[in-house]
């Protein structure tokens, strides 16, 4: 039945969108279609894919633009960044484009790369809502402002989202390796531009560059999820349409770097941060079909913890960590490998052993079995991505940036042909000496050079392809409360554990779990923190008789991805796999709960990872501030659970732990009997049932007395109000938070007004803080307001916080204050409350329509005794708040004077 059920809805997709091409509207052609995309085009040259999937009730549409970092000229760096930035700032006719995001409950933004500009946005499906994105992007690509007053306030947004990066020193480090790889081509200049070119920026250049690029037949439109056929394509006619083709030639891209000839080198010294390697080397543009073989080499090198550079450096503990990737460009593009140290080591070593492991290739070539591990973790992640409609469409993106979105299936295709013999010749042409850079030049007289660089002939590689039968589509699920409740089926297994269960097809039969274990209580959990944390990051690295390597490699055969973790009183596993496999992947994860082998290596492996992390945030803004803000006032001795550690002693507690703690924590407080099981998507019920009392009947149940699970208190702790300043030397972005502790939980009467009226102060693109700091004085990439609510005691914290330039606090602090006391004093307005109403419940329909969040809610609803009803009342009381209620709310419960506020960064003494 659901085989037919299944077979049903593919049928029925395609049959949308063969009747759709059957009566096409005027000015619109159908070129081609490949496993259920549809290729269409518009008279004036705009290209548009539709993949239609009911799986669940969301649309997310993509407006890719194929200019990117790379086709900027001299003087002009940042300049398509700083475009996408603009296009945000309306039309004559759309003059507030993210006011109506937030109305109207998208998930909406853009990203620029090195080959494209992309814009997105999913929403719960409606017509009218997918009806108005589409009239605003085609507005938007001939009509935007691009105003010198909005270029006056934005450049300084950009300006920090620059200074924001330039407290990472890995992207640092990366961005001048970048720069000393390629000495002609753009892709050695930071897609963010440089700091000169941003400030200096002329309007009319950044004009014309508009009109240059943003043209319909320099544009794709990707509409995923769920929709209706016809209606889309008269809609795209009817706006998109009568856009006239430009009648301005396409400028031509034909800068390639040389063939490198000889190792380069850069250094990177800032205060801050671990050591860390990047060794980097030319490779093919996505487009080649060598550049399977790079892919899979990423794999095989940086896999852990199978990979290559895991074992050499890793494991004898020269770093940290280890990871290599590839980017696939348009242009031959960077494979990179590195390491992250601990603090203190020394980068001789390392440095030693990632070259040894990268020329070892030669005399010990990649075996079978690496690549057909590396294969199925690539393919595992392709089908992850075209089941999901929100990421299929980036991934078409990205492909139609690399020359075709053909290429996107092609890839897949070429990754599954691929031989060990492809593997091992395109590492020994790439992997070179001569192609890489790091370390010291010196001249040879025999140089070892790559191939040089050439472009792919698309038509040739492309003629022949046909791509594989559609996905089957899935059913169209409404998820309103009343039917996530009536779809759920709850019960009790006979060893105590609470089961959520929402049977329901999926595209590609994809099925989301989690698992939640409660442990301890507040006298023997004393000091367990620590130790229970690194117990949980053990739980998959061996056991039940199986290695680390053979968990890892077993997961992948079943397409799982599965995540274990210990937090405070909860042991968590997530699984993300298909209905197929998830009986088998719950049984497995049953018996390494169970029988957790622990290895002392891999100990010292989280060990030294935790420690360099810890080193990291000694230095950061945005640590200190939050470390700061959480042991003020917190009345807790150290070994509580509650009790916030500062750095020293996070060191200290890391370096204490034994293997021989961490399985006596196991043996005393992990167990089955206090937990919950929710799982969302295609499953067989009955197996999985099997499969849960398989793996959990049984199991040791501690007897009473200290390792019974009680829930640790957490009662309101109201800190004494100060002000805060912190200094991080050589860090160009700071960071404040301002904190307020309420006594306010989930089910307080009041909790529906206050997520409203800080939904309209700091939350949204029409919140005060937003239009404020960033719209108006440009001043923070990133500033917003928000409630950490409680679900239990009434003991939530209300949380402001926004990122700047050091110099310009005194600004940043003064615009925080006047909107706080501006909305204390005059209230929200009717306008606004209409606003944040329907954006808020547009956004928690969304949020409902997502099987991750509705899985974690489950799980949620069984430890707390709730269902989706109490969902729909807080809906239903949304509706109904009075602007009076709203503005009292917030009068009643914000109060300035009593707010805890940090700020770190590199201000005067």
């Amino acid at each position: 039945m659901r085989l037919l059920l299944v077979l049903v809805l593919a049928l029925a997709g395609r049959l949308a969108l063969a009747q759709a091409a059957a009566a096409l509207p005027e000015g619109l052609t159908r070129i081609t279609e490949v496993e259920g995309v549809a290729e269409y085009r518009l008279a004036n040259g705009l290209q548009l894919l539709l993949v239609p999937d009911d799986a669940k009730p969301t649309t997310t549409v993509n407006l890719t633009y194929r200019v990117g970092s790379r086709h900027e000229s001299y003087g002009e760096t940042g300049m398509a960044h700083l475009l996408e930035h603009l296009l945000f700032k309306g039309t004559p006719t759309h003059r507030n484009p993210w006011a109506e995001f937030s109305r109207r409950g998208l998930r909406a933004n853009g990203t620029t790369s090195f080959d494209r500009t992309n814009y997105f946005a999913s929403f719960a499906a409606n017509p009218d809502t997918l009806r108005w994105y589409l009239g605003w992007q085609a507005d938007a690509m001939t009509n935007s402002f691009i105003a010198r007053a909005d270029l006056d306030t934005e450049m300084t947004v950009v300006r920090n989202e620059m200074e924001s990066g330039e407290n990472n020193p890995g992207r640092i480090l990366l961005q001048q390796t970048m720069a000393t790889m390629y000495q002609w081509h753009n892709y050695g200049k930071g897609i963010i531009g440089a700091r000169s070119d941003v400030e200096n920026v002329d309007i009319s250049r950044l004009q014309a560059f508009y009109r240059q690029h943003y043209q319909p037949d320099n544009a794709t439109l990707i509409v995923a999820g769920k929709f209706d056929v016809a209606p889309v394509l008269r809609a795209v006619a009817e706006l998109f349409g009568p856009i006239p083709r430009p009648t301005r030639p396409p400028v031509p891209q034909y800068t390639l770097d040389p063939v490198q000839d000889g190792e380069r080198a850069v250094t990177l010294r800032r205060a801050g941060g671990n050591p860390m390697l990047y060794l980097a080397f030319h490779v093919p543009p996505a487009s080649h079909p060598d550049f399977a073989a790079i892919e899979m080499l990423t794999s095989v090198l940086g896999d852990t913890p199978g990979g290559r550079l895991h074992k050499g450096l890793v494991e004898p503990r020269l770093a940290a960590s280890a990871f290599a990737y590839a980017w696939g460009l348009a242009d031959p593009g960077p494979l990179f490998l590195g390491a992250q140290l601990a603090p203190g080591q020394d980068v001789g070593p390392a440095r030693d052993a990632l070259l040894a492991a990268v020329d070892g290739l030669a005399a010990k070539p990649v075996t079978a079995e690496e690549l057909e591990r590396a294969r199925t973790q690539w393919l595992n992640d392709w089908t992850q991505g075209f089941n999901d409609p929100e990421r299929v469409g980036v991934e078409l993106s990205e492909a139609v940036s690399h020359g075709d979105w053909r290429l996107y299936f092609l890839g897949r295709d070429q990754i599954r042909r691929l031989a060990l013999a492809d593997v091992q010749r395109v590492a020994a042409e790439r992997l070179r000496r001569d192609n890489r850079t790091l370390g010291t030049y010196l001249p040879t007289s025999q140089p070892e050079r790559a191939p040089p660089p050439q472009r792919t002939d698309l038509t040739a590689l492309l003629k022949d392809f046909k791509g594989e039968a559609a996905v089957a589509q899935a059913e169209a699920f409404d998820a309103t409360p009343a039917n996530l409740d009536a779809r759920t089926q709850r019960f009790d297994l006979a060893h105590g554990l609470k089961v959520a269960l929402l049977p329901k097809t999926t595209r590609g039969s994809v099925v989301r779990a989690s698992l939640r274990l409660h442990l301890g209580d507040e006298q023997s959990l004393r000091g367990q923190s620590t130790v229970a944390a690194l117990a949980g990051s053990l739980l998959d690295k061996g056991g039940a008789g199986l290695t680390r390597q053979q968990i890892a490699d077993q997961f992948d055969r079943w397409r799982a991805q599965v995540g274990f973790g210990i937090d405070g009183q909860t042991l968590s596993v997530s699984i993300n796999t298909t209905r197929e496999h998830l009986p088998a992947v719950v049984s497995l994860v049953g018996r390494l709960l169970r029988e957790p082998a622990f290895p002392a290596d891999v100990l010292e492996e989280g060990r030294s990872q935790w420690l360099a992390d810890i080193e990291r945030q000694r230095k950061e803004p945005e640590s200190l501030v939050s470390d700061a803000i959480d042991r003020h006032g917190n009345p807790y001795p150290r070994g509580d659970l509650r009790h916030s550690p500062n750095f020293d002693e996070q060191v200290q507690d890391v370096q204490a732990v034994t293997i021989e703690q961490v399985r006596a924590f196991h043996r005393r407080f992990v167990s089955a009997a206090r937990g919950e099981f929710a799982a969302v998507g295609d499953m067989d019920v009955p197996a999985l049932r099997a499969a849960l009392d398989a793996g959990l009947t049984g199991w040791r149940q501690p007897a009473g007395g200290p390792l019974a699970y009680v829930r640790v208190p957490r009662p309101l702790v109201d800190a004494t109000p100060t002000r805060l300043v912190l200094r991080t030397p050589d860090k160009a972005n700071a960071t404040l938070m301002a904190v307020l502790s309420l006594p306010l939980n989930d089910l307080h009467p009041d909790f529906p007004a206050l997520m409203v009226a800080n939904h309209m102060f700091g939350d949204g693109g029409t919140g005060r803080l937003w239009m404020r700091i960033r719209e108006r004085d440009g001043l923070s990439y990133s500033v917003y307001s928000g409630v950490a609510w409680s679900n239990v005691e009434l003991n939530s914290r209300w949380v402001a916080s926004a990122i700047f330039a050091p110099q310009n606090r005194p600004a940043v602090e003064q615009a925080f204050r006047e909107e706080l006391e501006r909305s204390l004093k005059e209230g929200f307005s009717a306008q606004e409350l209409d606003q944040a109403r329907t954006g808020l419940l547009n956004a928690r329909r969304l949020s409902r329509a997502q099987d991750r969040v509705v899985t974690s809610q489950l799980a949620g609803q069984l430890h707390l005794g709730r269902d989706f009803g109490l969902s729909q009342r807080v809906d239903e009381a949304i509706g109904r708040l009075t602007l009076a209620e709203v503005n009292d709310a917030w009068r009643r419960h914000i109060d300035p004077a009593r707010l805890v506020t940090a700020l770190g960064g590199d201000f005067p003494p």
